[in-house]
């Protein structure tokens, strides 16, 4: 199933997407008992709502260095020798950064030119898992707890991140956290295929099973120490090296069976 969150008639809701139909859906299915969810009756064309970020997340995880060949270009660009992580690690990003797809990346005059994307699957949580609640989850048990995949680019300004104490600005700036377009259910993470583009001009590629520390492994690890609630996001990192952004470009990730996050570079003067 295809969910979305969108705007039509000022009015902002859930959706359900068949083709190019949204069937409005009353309530949150997200943070409801997984599976319940209402329809309104009410229809509109896909292409004459503004599709807005497909969840706002109480929590926002991002998984460390997560792909071989990211940590390598990495390192390298550091001047280091690689070192793979020996465990699943994770941070944090902020909600005020997040933004939908079609929306532009707006850039800060001061920053350099080290602009760059990293396009990420996504996965959103359906069902509560943590150590006071379900007790850590097996790996064999951990999708049980999703809900869902969409795709996200984790904008970074380089410069900032190697020169700021922590990546305040380097990776949460307002607009650096593009997600969406939507959310797809159903679907095995290890079976999708993710693809780049910079102005229709492929700059990267991957398959999600190359990820050091797959989803299972991470919500299982989390699940240890944490609350996962309905509604968080785990973005799982990208691979290979990143290429520079300029004013104008248009950044476009596609994950094969969800679909493509499309959005432009707009660098104020």
């Amino acid at each position: 199933m295809k969910w979305c969150r969108y705007t039509a008639n000022d009015s902002t809701s859930y959706g359900i997407i068949e083709g190019d139909t949204v069937h409005e859906v009353s309530g949150d299915p997200i943070r409801q008992a997984q599976g319940e969810h209402a329809r309104t009756g009410a229809t509109h064309s896909l292409g004459a709502v503004q599709l807005e970020v497909p969840v706002i997340p109480p929590t926002f995880y991002a998984a460390g260095i997560n792909y071989p060949e990211h940590v390598t270009w990495a390192a390298h660009m550091r001047g280091q020798e690689p070192d793979l992580p020996k465990k699943a690690d994770v941070g944090y990003r902020a909600n005020n950064a997040l933004v939908p797809h079609g929306h532009d990346i707006v850039v800060p005059a001061d920053a350099t030119e080290q602009l760059q994307y990293e396009g990420e699957l996504v996965v959103v949580i359906g069902k509560e898992c943590g150590p006071t609640s379900t007790g850590p989850v097996s790996e064999t048990n951990a999708l049980d707890y999703v809900f869902g995949y969409t795709i996200g680019n984790d904008v970074s300004e380089r410069t900032w991140q190697r020169g700021d104490r922590t990546m305040w600005r380097a990776k949460n700036t307002d607009t650096f956290k593009p997600m969406g377009p939507w959310i797809v259910t159903g679907l095995n993470p290890d079976d999708l295929h993710v693809i780049i583009r910079v102005n229709d001009r492929v700059v990267g590629e991957y398959d999600v099973a190359t990820a050091l520390f797959g989803v299972r492994h991470y919500i299982s690890e989390m699940s240890k120490y944490l609350t996962l609630v309905p509604g968080d996001v785990l973005w799982m990192g990208t691979e290979g090296a990143t290429e520079n952004m300029v004013d104008g470009d248009l950044c476009e990730i596609e994950i094969s069976d969800i679909g493509t996050l499309s959005n432009r570079v707009n660098w104020l003067k």
